[in-house]
């Protein structure tokens, strides 16, 4: 709903003069623009209490990221030094090696010759 244009205001003037009068028209003005006022005002503390309460609750949310980003970052980087201590280890050999003395032959475990 837009805003009220000029000859909209002039209607609803001459519609409230006609059912109310003119001795009551003032009252009904200074009335009308006192609950305005009041509508505004309690607007204005409901929204500031609003924004105080998302403050409020925002703070703790953001700690709360900002832990679990770090732990995932430590996470990260112990995964990865995991993989280079991993890499930079020579493989050891099995204990259980099949050797063969010559192709043809099967392969006889060194545990078992």
């Amino acid at each position: 709903m837009g805003q009220l244009g000029f000859s909209e205001m002039l209607l609803i003037f001459i519609v409230a003069l006609l059912v109310f009068g003119p001795k009551k028209l003032p009252e009904l003005g200074k009335s009308l623009g006192k609950g305005i006022r009041e509508f505004k005002k309690a607007t204005e503390e409901l929204k500031s209490s609003w924004e105080d309460q998302v403050k409020d609750i925002a703070t703790p949310l953001n700690e709360v990221k900002n832990d679990i980003h770090n732990m995932g970052q430590d996470m990260k980087s112990d995964f990865y030094q995991s993989l280079e201590t991993t890499a930079e280890k020579p493989q050891e050999p099995s204990h259980s090696t099949a050797v063969a003395s010559h192709p043809s032959e099967p392969a006889v475990s060194k545990e078992h010759a």
